[in-house]
């Protein structure tokens, strides 16, 4: 029996191994890899500092649905790999394979510059989530400046937004909106170039947003040093800051580097072909976060990245399932689909409030994009929320 092991559980790993299973039952044998018992809902984190979610509500034990669909699943780090003796080295022993996704997810940088890692908090972690709200309930006693955005080559904007626009009605509910003075800071060259070169209107509404809710505002600024009541800028502007929020660059993951035979980019992401497949070793795939994604824009004055989010990592799943389904058939009229040619859909929190993304094409060129503010509510968030969760709670990995 051919066996595939997945490293990685959360959005793209448990997508690529339920799938696999589901189509090949039990013609195949399917282990999946990872550090945590539980999956974790990304997008709900940054509602956990302000108190609107608790972590418990983000995550999603994966056990119970690998062992209902008869895949091994094993708690366990792994180190690296053996792309020539097809063999995973965990801490606690090693998998043989046929056929191996790499679904790890990404790596943070938060020693991008000095200070960053010792001041700023980090909402893209369950630590980093409970941290951040321990920090703002200490900041509520002695209000002072505030600096939230993202450094020099991150790629995650997106939810630094939201982030920034969560803490602002945040401020307004504790009734100290007024002592605070609130700073958005990026290395995009406009509002809302989102690392996919904007969306129509994009830089309008951003724009209307900021002056509605007297944010103040620097765009295509990279971070020099952070202090304990300081942000400097690559400009050599010094803010003010008692409380800041930085997103960080991702990088790849130990397991990939710890496999130079991979022969990764300096990012350590996994080079793929638009298969998701790796272009030396044909049984090796990547997935989600773990691949490698080139922007199509020209890099500007303060470099950063295109975003990876979890549609595109869910997409990204299926189609290394319906591949690796093809290669253990002896098939190689695989699905080729870039990271940049799969279907923009998000939707921005904007406290109590959204924004609604949508586009054929990640990436430039696109026939339609739509960019469109939600000002009453936040329903098609919640719901997104509440449709993945139940989606990863049943293994319904065959949905949309």
């Amino acid at each position: 029996m051919k066996h595939v092991v997945v490293v990685g559980a959360n959005f793209a790993g448990a997508t690529a191994a339920l799938e696999i299973k589901r189509k090949l039952k039990n013609d195949v044998e399917v282990t999946v890899i990872d550090r945590q018992e539980n999956s974790l809902y990304f997008p709900s984190l940054i509602w956990v500092p302000i108190g609107r979610r608790e972590v418990e509500d983000c995550l999603v034990p994966r056990r119970p649905v690998f062992d209902k669909r008869g895949i091994n699943f094993v708690v366990d780090t792994a180190v690296s790999v053996d792309p020539d003796k097809r063999e995973v080295v965990t801490l606690n022993g090693s998998n043989t394979y046929d056929q191996l996704v790499i679904a790890t997810g990404p790596k943070l940088n938060r020693d991008i510059v000095p200070g960053v890692s010792e001041h700023c908090s980090y909402i893209g972690s369950v630590d980093g989530a409970l941290e951040t709200r321990a920090k703002l309930e200490e900041f509520k006693k002695n209000p002072g400046p505030i600096v939230i955005g993202a450094t020099q080559k991150a790629s995650c904007m997106g939810a630094a937004y939201e982030f920034l626009f969560n803490v602002e009605k945040w401020l307004r509910e504790q009734k100290i909106r007024k002592q605070v003075e609130l700073y958005w800071v990026t290395p995009e060259p406009y509002l809302g170039h989102f690392g996919i070169d904007g969306m129509p209107l994009g830089e309008f509404y951003l724009r209307k947003f900021m002056d509605t809710f007297k944010i103040h505002y620097r765009t295509e600024v990279g971070i020099d040093h952070v202090t304990a009541d300081e942000v400097v800028l690559s400009t050599g502007e010094k803010l003010a800051s008692r409380f800041t929020m930085l997103m960080v660059p991702f990088t790849g993951v130990d397991f990939v580097t710890n496999s130079p035979k991979l022969e990764t980019p300096d990012n350590h992401f996994l080079s793929v072909q638009d298969s998701y497949q790796h272009a030396k070793y044909p049984n090796v795939w990547g997935a989600g976060l773990a691949v490698d994604v080139k922007p199509p824009f020209a890099p500007g004055t303060v470099p950063f990245g295109s975003p990876k989010t979890g549609y595109p990592s869910d997409k990204t799943g299926k189609i290394v399932a319906e591949n690796v389904v093809k290669a253990l058939r002896g098939k190689t009229n695989f699905k080729r689909k870039p990271w940049g040619k799969i279907a923009g859909l998000c939707v921005m929190d904007a406290g109590h409030k959204e924004v609604l993304l949508v586009s054929n094409s990640l990436f430039k060129p696109r026939i339609f994009a739509l960019m469109v503010p939600n000002v009453f509510n936040d329903f098609s968030k919640i719901f997104l929320e509440k449709y993945f969760l139940w989606k990863l709670r049943h293994g319904y990995s065959y949905l949309p």
